[in-house]
């Protein structure tokens, strides 16, 4: 598949049209609901809510309506970030990651097979720029890696099971909004149903120790924070032995922090779900 130049992808992503003409401010709903409403009409839970696929063409018939969200949230500057809540940032900055996200598949689908098709020989889809928000122009790296992820800011590596990458590997795409109010217990949920998905975590009971998903190794360094007073990811796959494994002499060994620990290719395949 051809690859879009820089220029193209600049060209194709400036032209926009809810980038041409950002929404008068007005403060943000802070229930998602405008998400919400799209996520739950187009996300397709699977192996009981421990993954998800997402109707993209669904997606794209509503796309009038991811717009007028992505505008909204375009809307808000930096000044009127800065008075939301922890909790409430948080919540802004995933749900903006995700719906951005979807955003960035429409614009190709359905000629693509991955995201990593919308990338060229000198980038990824990750590192353009071209997300309006907080008064700034933004890449998807940004809003994960030079905000969810700043160190002192946030320090809680359940982001990494909430922001998705639009790829089978990743973490599923959850069904709602992430809303501040119930931040916490969504996070906790999230992190229960992506560990105890056996096809991206388990105890290999044959090779005697765990196979975990690859993004234990690129973002290793973020289970080392403290958070919830857990200070390494031996550590946090030991307070998650019952999702892990089956057998209690296995879930044992797993809980003392000092099984060897595998990690499983990542599966890059678009999450498409068939049509209805």
């Amino acid at each position: 598949m051809t690859h879009p130049t820089r220029r193209q992808w600049l060209l194709a992503t400036t032209t926009l049209p809810w980038l041409a003409a950002p929404a008068a401010a007005q403060a943000l709903d802070h229930s998602h609901a405008a998400w919400t409403a799209l996520l739950k009409k187009h996300v397709v839970l699977l192996r009981g809510g421990q993954a998800s696929q997402v109707r993209y063409a669904g997606m794209a018939t509503d796309r009038p309506a991811l717009k007028a969200y992505l505008a909204s949230l375009s809307a808000v500057d930096a000044a009127a970030f800065a008075g939301f809540g922890k909790a409430q940032q948080m919540a802004f900055l995933i749900n903006a990651y995700n719906a951005f996200t979807v955003e960035l598949i429409l614009g190709k689908y359905p000629g693509l097979a991955s995201i990593k098709d919308l990338g060229s020989l000198l980038s990824n889809p990750w590192k353009p720029k071209w997300i309006p928000l907080l008064g700034q122009t933004l890449s998807l790296d940004d809003i994960e890696h030079g905000r969810l992820r700043a160190r002192g800011r946030y320090d809680d590596p359940r982001i990494h099971f909430a922001v998705n990458c639009a790829s089978i590997g990743c973490p599923m795409l959850r069904e709602e909004a992430f809303t501040g109010d119930r931040l916490d217990a969504q996070l906790a949920e999230q992190t229960r149903r992506f560990m105890s998905d056996r096809t991206r975590n388990r105890w290999d009971t044959a090779g005697g120790r765990l196979q975990v998903s690859k993004i234990f190794d690129w973002y290793g360094e973020d289970f080392r924070l403290g958070h919830q007073g857990i200070a390494s990811l031996p550590a946090f796959l030991a307070a998650h032995a019952d999702l892990l494994a089956d057998a209690p002499a296995d879930r044992v060994r797993i809980r003392s922090a000092q099984v060897p620990i595998g990690f499983l290719d990542y599966d890059w395949a678009l999450n498409d779900a068939p049509s209805r």
